[in-house]
């Protein structure tokens, strides 16, 4: 396994530019259920790792477990990572082994290795030698995860994307900036008005966003490196809903300037704005899908809020959902087949999923007031917000609805989250 050079250099740029302060998340993650099938990994402490400024081997099997997909078997410390008992280990109960080291370097930077072992097929399936800065050490380990994740399910991992989201502290808002897993926090934005809606480029290096800094809804996109800001959507009325386009060249958005809400498309400069529903109810909510064809989007025009899909050039809109009469906030999967949507049933606003193949409809969580679903990259698990009592936290759920996991923080509300797109 090599790693992706244009990753850490984007790595690095989002790193540095975050020059208006970073913190600590002090995220807590409670995980509850478990994936079927769980495939039993042991994974040893890299040796020497104490050298560097993170342990890699114990955010590799953080990573792993926070999947439900691994049954981790703790294989304590192994210094010879090239002579291993498959035997012994099978014995133990695992069909995989992951070994490494970390060692220091005349430079300043650390040599990280890792090798992946089957222990069935008694035979090596992975490795990875690569020289990473200090602040590179955690995203190291991440990549070792993702690399695991995908040689034993053989689905691509995301433990080393970004996520985003809102923190609300009294009065302040600010955009946030973290790992998946919720550490390695840095700021993006600060602002003592509200800040909604942050939506990834498919590149991952902007945001876009809608703040009231102007006492009323604007569109903007900030660019995470060069810390850059351009307005995109200020007319008439409310502008909201931003939803970049896969070729990462336009967005959609809701605009009100024309009297009731109706979807756009618009270049990421601002320029060439067109309108693409032309309809007596409220449009809004608009979101690609992953071919760029379709936009999907949520709709009154039916008596209640619904969620409908249209070509993404305008023209007729077909109705999505039909179970309950209020479902909105529309995310599709990467893959085209999954809608992940928020559902009123019953007085409880709760994460929803349809099977846009089948017609399957399957109820997600188990909290009552959920909003803002967004899709990790590879499809298979659902950050979305939630409220506890009278914190909002944020949560996450696989597909299948077996693991569900908590990111809880002891300061402020968090919410509005959105799961970043892998890095190229």
């Amino acid at each position: 396994m090599k790693t992706n050079f244009k990753h850490v250099i984007l790595y690095a740029g989002l790193t540095i530019a975050a020059t208006m302060g970073s913190a600590q998340a002090q995220m807590r993650i409670e995980i509850t259920g478990a994936g079927s099938n769980q495939i039993p990994v042991a994974v040893a402490g890299f040796a020497n790792e104490g050298v560097a400024p993170h342990m890699v081997s114990a955010i590799i099997k953080a990573d792993l477990e926070r999947s439900g997909a691994f049954k981790i078997i703790d294989a304590g410390v192994i210094s010879d990572v090239n002579n291993v008992d498959y035997s012994g280990w099978k014995a133990k109960g695992a069909d995989a082994l992951v070994v490494g080291t970390v060692n220091a370097m005349a430079d300043g930077r650390y040599d990280v290795r890792y090798k992946l072992y089957d222990t069935v097929k008694q035979s090596q399936i992975s490795n990875l030698d690569k020289a990473v800065t200090a602040q590179f050490t955690r995203l190291s380990a991440h990549l070792i995860a993702d690399d695991v994740f995908f040689k034993l399910t053989g689905v691509r991992g995301a433990f080393s994307t970004r996520i985003s989201y809102v923190k609300e502290q009294g009065r302040s808002y600010t955009l946030m900036i973290a790992d998946a897993d919720g550490e390695g926090e840095q700021l993006a934005l600060r602002s003592n008005e509200p800040i909604i809606s942050p939506s990834w480029s498919p590149d991952g290096t902007k945001v876009a966003y809608v703040s009231f800094e102007q006492k009323k809804p604007v569109v903007y996109i900030q660019n995470l490196v060069t810390r850059a800001r351009t307005v995109v959507a200020n007319e008439k009325g409310n502008n909201s809903a931003p939803s970049w386009a896969p070729d990462g060249n336009k967005l959609a958005v809701a605009l009100s300037k024309d009297g009731n809400y109706e979807i756009y498309t618009v270049n990421a400069d601002g320029s060439n704005l067109r309108r693409v529903t032309s309809n007596g109810g409220i449009d809004t909510e608009p979101q690609w899908s992953a071919d760029g064809q379709s936009i999907y989007f949520t709709s009154d025009r039916s008596g209640g809020p619904q969620i409908y899909r249209m070509s993404a050039s305008g023209g007729d809109a077909k109705r999505v959902t039909f179970s309950g009469t209020y479902n909105t906030s529309p995310r599709v999967s990467s893959d085209g087949k999954t809608l992940a949507y928020i559902s009123r049933r019953d007085g409880n606003f709760q994460l929803y999923v349809l099977d846009l193949g089948s017609g399957q409809e399957t109820r997600l969580s188990d909290t009552t007031s959920d909003e803002s679903p967004s899709f990790a990259p590879n499809g298979k698990y659902i950050m979305y917000a939630t409220t506890a009592g009278s914190r909002k936290s944020l949560a996450v759920v696989s597909v299948d609805g077996r693991v569900k996991q908590r990111l809880t923080t002891q300061a402020g509300n968090i919410k509005e989250p959105t799961w970043g797109p892998f890095m190229q």
